[in-house]
């Protein structure tokens, strides 16, 4: 066997078709380097019991513990019987339950003073803390070759416990793990000797015996130290490998020209950009004025002034002659963008040809249900270059839309766009276009360079001036009803003060319910039932709107707003709102990004704990936006212990965007994170911690840069080249490209 194809030999070879089986659905492991890869999660020391004063509810658990007594209780008169054994640790007991036939083989093996490994989920029976029907091993057998092999493994050693399923326990992995450990021999190894000397790092043959089999917890930091690395680097070399193609591109260099558009917006302007935006913009011209595209993430806290920043970057290309479009995830975004630049801009948006003499040009909007008259005048706008700013949702990338020469994509809320989009509204230009992606909710930096490791990037951390603070509260509607009544008290005060409020729930709440939506609410009250034992629907728009209307805000202007309502309706609404006609805007999450009313001071949000953390951020943002101080209530039933109230007690304490990020990050699992953003990041990061691990991705990432500036193709690294691929099979390779 070469030394690729060890790694490569599929587990039902070694392993037995079921097993293989198993570990392919469940774990998706397929070939002996995926299960080689597959880390232990912790590790049982000898003697050492796992508490079992903390074991987690509803989680599938491995414990080792010692039997307290067994006993056989009949039930049924005399018909059914069940075994029911004690476990204890010294910090808590166990029960163990085991019904019918299964109770023979554990009552003859499970005796008092019998030590064993269990597994199984927990759950509350009784008021107590239960396992039923655990798989167990013995740690002490009578069979004598049996018994000193598990002695052996368990007091000779750290017992390393793996993430496991309901069809295959940790012990059973690391048998299988025992078989296919011989081939971590034939390891290949991407560091670089000169990297891995220099760094002191074991070599990855050995790390990988310690990581399974650690003898000492030496070896267990050794190995992590070292599967870290290799995680980042190979990462990094993927991400600087596309940004040094990037550097190779063609581009046409834009430069804004003195006493143009760009001058005369500045001239308008009624107030001065802050230092942040001013630097920030200098990175991007600095940039636009290259002859290779420009890749730039553009983050910043909500409101800190991110659509000026990019509206100036595009005045700038339409002075050099190009054109801009810049691409929302929603049609209310793409309006309330088109609506809002029009307004900034005034008679400078109303221009003739672009490049005339005269200094306005065309500012159109170009969505899916745009009437066919104003798509068919849309496209010609843009193809005969009368139009140097189009705005639109991803219509904007269907063949028909051509451009007269298209040289900068402002890409909006970038995770809610796939690579292959950003990749197709590139392929317009007649060079590639320079790329500005702006994203809304602030992202800690070492998710940055590992998600957006291909961009350059900007932060905009100051707000605006004329911003108001927003003050933030959790209503515990359940445990203090009052304080829901005082809420709406609050809505009508502001409304009193001539402001206006939102109020935001998480469904819409009409029979076209659709099947996602249907799915989602399941979901949601399925996690609510797990965290608090409740399982009613999430709150919505249409039912909310209904209450408050015959209820506790009977009198006020209230209108709804959601993202199944004709795009004119919508529109509507919105304009309505913009315009202090209407009151209350009741309203799903379509409000999220972009919308922009600053006499909206007041903000309440229903079942606030069915949001994400950076969702409720981004909700906030939408009050406080003009000289009134802001006000967000954050509704909720869960029970005060919960994690859900823990998440909404976090974004109540802080209005630092970059902050929250960290803490819905630590509370996410990190392959949310990536997997949305870059594929085949998920399944690549086993080791490393996006989180925790910031000073091992920026060496891994300085590291990268050098080696390929020095050597774009790896010809002089053919290993490195091996882990690439690994990472980066096919597809993800296409897709990184795309990128």
């Amino acid at each position: 066997m070469d030394r690729v194809s060890a790694f490569d030999e599929p587990l039902k070879k070694l392993l037995g078709g079921a097993t293989a089986k198993v570990m392919a659905e469940h774990l998706g492991l397929h070939t002996v380097g995926d299960l080689l890869h597959h880390y232990p999660r912790r590790y049982e020391e000898r003697g050492q019991l796992t508490a079992l004063a903390d074991l987690p509810l509803d989680e599938h658990v491995t414990v080792v513990a010692q039997v307290a007594d067994a006993r056989i209780m009949m039930f049924n008169n005399g018909r059914g019987k069940r075994l029911e054994v004690t476990l204890t640790d010294g910090s808590g007991r166990l029960q163990l339950v085991f019904f019918g036939h299964g109770v023979h083989k554990p009552h003859k093996e499970l005796l008092p003073g019998r030590r064993a490994m269990f597994a199984g989920k927990v759950s509350v029976f009784n008021r107590k803390m239960q396992l039923a029907h655990p798989t167990y091993q013995l740690l002490d057998t009578a069979d004598a070759d049996e018994a000193t092999e598990a002695v052996d493994a368990f007091a000779g050693r750290l017992l390393p416990i793996y993430p496991a399923c309901k069809q295959l326990d940790s012990w059973r992995i690391a048998k299988a793990v025992d078989t296919v450990l011989p081939s971590a021999r034939d390891a290949v190894d991407p560091l670089p000797l000169p990297l891995r000397e220099g760094r002191g790092f074991t070599p990855l043959p050995e790390a990988l015996l310690k990581i399974h089999r650690p003898q000492t917890k030496a070896d267990i930091a050794d190995a992590r130290d070292r599967l870290k690395w290799d995680e980042a680097f190979v990462l990094q070399v993927a991400l600087a490998r596309r940004r040094y193609a990037d550097t190779q591109l063609p581009a046409v260099a834009r430069r804004p020209r003195r006493g143009g558009l760009l001058d005369a917006f500045d001239a308008k302007l009624p107030f001065t950009l802050t230092e942040g935006q001013e630097k920030v913009s200098k990175e991007i011209f600095d940039d636009l004025a290259t002859e290779h595209p420009m890749h730039r993430l553009l983050q910043g806290e909500v409101g800190s002034g991110k659509t000026m920043v990019a509206l100036r970057a595009m005045l700038a290309v339409v002075d050099a002659g190009g054109q801009a479009a810049m691409l929302a995830p929603t049609e209310v975004l793409a309006q309330q963008h088109h609506r809002s630049i029009t307004e900034m801009m005034g008679e400078l948006a109303e221009g003739g040809m672009l490049g005339g003499s005269d200094l306005g040009t065309k500012v159109v909007l170009l969505t899916g249900s745009m009437g066919t008259a104003a798509r068919r005048q849309a496209l010609l706008d843009l193809i005969t270059g009368e139009a140097g700013i189009v705005i639109g949702t991803h219509a904007l990338i269907e063949d028909k839309v051509q451009f007269h020469d298209l040289g900068l994509v402002v890409v909006d809320e970038q995770h809610r766009f796939g690579v292959e989009q950003r990749d197709a509204l590139r392929s317009k230009g007649k060079q590639p276009p320079h790329l500005l992606v702006m994203t809304a909710t602030p992202i800690p930096r070492t998710v940055a360079m590992t998600v957006f490791g291909d961009l350059e990037t900007s932060v905009l951390d100051q707000l605006p001036a004329g911003r108001s603070p927003i003050a933030s509260h959790v209503v515990p509607a359940k445990d203090k009803p009052h304080f829901l009544s005082r809420a709406w008290e609050r809505v009508r005060e502001e409304v009193g003060n001539g402001h206006q409020a939102y109020v935001v729930c998480p469904r819409i709440g009409d029979d076209a319910d659709d099947e996602a939506e249907k799915k989602s609410r399941k979901k949601a009250a399925e996690k609510a039932a797990e965290e608090d034992g409740e399982k009613r629907p999430p709150l919505a728009v249409l039912e909310i709107a209904e209450q408050l209307a015959k209820g506790a805000l009977t009198g006020l202007r209230i209108e709804v707003l959601h993202g199944r309502m004709n795009p004119d309706d919508k529109d509507d609404v919105m304009r309505r709102f913009a315009a202090g006609q209407v009151d209350v805007l009741v309203a799903t999450t379509v409000i999220e990004v972009g919308v922009n009313v600053p006499n909206a001071t007041a903000m309440v949000i229903m079942d606030a704990d069915r949001f994400g953390v950076s969702q409720l951020h981004q909700l906030r943002g939408r009050v406080g936006r003009g000289s009134a101080a802001g006000l967000c209530l954050l509704v909720s039933e869960a029970h005060e212990a919960s994690p859900a109230r823990a998440r909404l007690s976090a974004v109540a304490a802080t209005l630092d965007g970059f902050e929250l990020s960290r803490i819905d990050l630590e509370q996410r699992r990190e392959g949310d994170v990536l997997g949305q953003a870059q594929s085949g990041v998920r399944t690549s990061l086993r080791m490393l911690s996006v989180i925790d691990d910031e000073e091992v991705i920026a060496a891994a990432r300085e590291e990268a840069a050098t080696i390929v500036a020095a050597d774009p193709d790896l010809d002089r690294l053919p290993e490195l080249r091996t882990a690439l691929s690994a990472l980066l099979d096919k597809e993800r390779e296409e897709y990184l490209d795309k990128g």
